[in-house]
């Protein structure tokens, strides 16, 4: 059953079952929504079709009403207007979206592709029933050029949450439209699947923020003045920052050098005899000067007290509890991007201070070399599939001949998947092509529609963005009978540079998909085993009743007493849960990432195993 929700006259909460739009379901104030949810929840189950799951669910959450599924709207319209698997539809000018529906964020810089990693710097909702299907090899699909100009335009990293909200019947039009493409799609059951993946992702995004990450302010504050000295008065840095800044000074001669600003930095260190072009810590450490590590060690000081210092915990952390703003499918690929807080770049110094409260631990869980993982199965290449099974793929390689080194083995990987042609990686490339052909021609065919300007699709039906307006001017002006051989080089390497990007899309973008997959299932496992107690005909039943537990109080009455996921970054997840389930909830996470498998890849075996571990603090998982 679907149950449609939205705004009716005077401002009441419409509810309606698509079916029977004429008959609406209920209509209520909004003060008494919460109970109507609730009710219609615990009789029929719904999938529940709204606009944006955060207009509903961070309010129903705060009142304890957890729902098992939805279809967002904005989020699904965002994949479905843009996919190549929707093309022919929407090229026949079929189901137009309304201009109500605000965009789904994806957040791709217009010309540059500084978002493209190097190589080095790497580092239920829904039913699974029904969304099973053995998809064959995949190979990047190219798009028409229709709307390209709308493709191409940079849209905002979040839709404004606040504004007017349709009627029900609006929602119900929507909704219909939105089924009408898949269903006329060129691969219904993929894009099923992503759809109820994706809205599953809000879902969880939600959860994530109203249960919140367990955080010690305590175990955090010692961090900083174990780092930074005792925390400073208004305006002044802390006293170690100080310390060395003043060393810094001393050593360049330069007595009111503001250490803050990069230009007036580089400007002191060449007057100096430093010929840098950068203060990166990478390219200081290539020279010699007695200021080169007392600076690099203020720049490392600068980074933790900007991005998690006094004032973020001041912001971030209340009630033992951190609370960032998740963005799901925040960014082009599929990858969840944040609006704040910066949960997705926690850096190893804090970790320390995520510590499951009294009674409750934490299971860490994060998929080893997922991406790398997620090709082979893309490409069915049964070869590297062999390499992987059963151990660390990048040992594999090592093992099969192919390289000399597991470091060698994770460069030659990375680089293959974000293009890398010089260097170690240039080098150690053509090996692989020769090992593993057909997840090499995968990457190297997404690369070559990206130099021509089309899009790529991920496995389930995501597509990237069509270059943008400056691109293709690039692009023309080298095809101009005029054209310098500057134009021509100019072209050759913005080309390369969205080649790049599409290469690395297709797998990245899958990735995500795996990811998503992997926590929808997992989700309604954790929910299931914090409902069961002794008398549950749940087998996994291992403890006492849910209400004898000591609450997580903190993380609201949804999560208080169940097991609950209260991080995701990229391929990683942590698990908050009370001590007598941990075991359980380990093996939920392990089976829940062979089902994803499963949604994916049907029958090819590869595996994605995970290093796992039952731990009090984050940090202790990284030991």
């Amino acid at each position: 059953m679907q149950i449609a929700v939205g705004i009716g006259d005077r401002g009441r909460v419409q509810f309606v079952d698509p079916d029977r739009p004429g008959e609406p379901l209920a209509e209520v104030d909004p003060a008494a929504s919460a109970e109507v949810f609730r009710r219609f929840e615990r009789e029929h189950a719904p999938r529940w079709v709204w606009v944006d799951v955060r207009q509903w669910y961070p309010a129903l959450l705060a009142s304890g009403v957890r729902l098992a599924r939805c279809h967002d709207l904005r989020l699904c319209g965002a994949i479905l207007d843009h996919s190549t698997f929707t093309a022919d539809v929407r090229a026949r000018g079929a189901h137009p979206p309304p201009g109500w529906l605000p965009p789904g964020p994806t957040m791709v810089e217009a010309v540059g592709l500084a978002h493209v990693p190097s190589p080095l710097q790497h580092e239920t909702l829904f039913d699974l029933d029904g969304f099973e299907f053995d998809a064959p090899p995949v190979q990047p699909t190219p798009g028409d050029r229709a709307g390209a100009e709308r493709g191409a335009e940079r849209t905002s990293e979040r839709a404004d949450a606040s504004g007017d909200r349709p009627s029900a019947a609006s929602v119900v039009d929507e909704y219909r439209r939105q089924v009408a493409l898949v269903d006329a799609g060129s691969s219904p059951a993929a894009l099923r699947l992503l759809i109820a993946a994706e809205s599953a992702g809000a879902l969880i995004g939600a959860e994530l923020r109203a249960a919140g990450l367990p955080w010690s302010r305590r175990v955090h504050e010692s961090v900083l003045e174990a780092e930074l000295g005792a925390r400073p008065s208004a305006g002044r840095k802390p006293a170690r920052m100080e310390e060395v800044a003043a060393v810094v000074r001393a050593e360049l001669d330069a007595p009111k050098l503001n250490l803050d600003s990069q230009v007036d930095v580089l400007r002191a260190l060449r007057s100096a005899g430093v010929p840098t072009s950068s203060t990166s810590r990478w390219e200081l450490r290539e020279h010699e000067h007695p200021a080169i590590e007392p600076l690099i060690a203020y720049k490392k000081f600068a980074r933790l007290l900007s991005a998690n210092g006094w004032a973020w915990l001041d912001e971030w952390v209340a009630d033992d509890r951190f609370r960032p703003e998740y963005v799901p499918g925040g960014t082009a690929t599929g990858r969840w991007a944040t609006s704040g807080g910066g949960a997705l770049q926690l850096p190893k110094l804090v970790r320390s201070a995520v510590v499951a409260d009294p009674g409750w631990t934490l299971v860490v869980a994060d998929a080893a070399q997922l991406e790398p993982r997620v090709l082979t199965g893309m490409s069915r290449d049964e070869a590297m599939e062999r390499a992987g099974r059963g151990r660390d793929l990048y040992r594999g390689l090592v093992d099969s001949g192919v390289v000399a080194t597991r470091d060698e083995a994770k460069v030659a990987i990375l680089g293959a998947m974000y293009g890398a042609t010089t260097g170690d990686s240039g080098r150690l490339v053509p090996r692989l092509a020769r090992a593993y052909p057909r997840a090499m021609r995968l990457v190297d065919a997404a690369a070559r529609d990206g130099e021509r300007g089309l899009q790529v699709t991920t496995l389930l039906g995501r597509s990237s963005p069509l270059p943008p307006a400056e691109w293709r001017a690039t692009q023309a002006s080298a095809s101009q009978p005029d054209a310098t051989s500057s134009d021509e080089r100019r072209a050759r390497s913005s080309a390369r540079d969205w080649g790049r990007f599409t290469r690395n899309f297709v797998v990245q973008g899958s990735a995500a998909e795996w990811a998503l997959c992997w926590m929808a299932d997992l989700r309604a496992r954790l929910h299931a085993l914090g409902s069961s107690g002794p008398g549950s005909s749940n087998p996994a039943a291992t403890s006492g009743e849910p209400s004898a537990r000591r609450p997580a109080a903190a993380s609201g009455p949804v999560f208080d007493r169940a097991p609950h996921l209260v991080y995701f970054l990229h391929d990683e997840i942590i698990v908050h849960t009370p001590v007598d389930l941990a075991d359980v909830v380990a093996d939920a996470v392990r089976g829940s990432a062979v089902t994803s498998g499963r949604l994916l890849f049907g029958e090819f075996p590869i595996e994605f195993p995970l290093d796992l571990a039952v731990v009090d603090s984050y940090a202790s998982a990284e030991a």
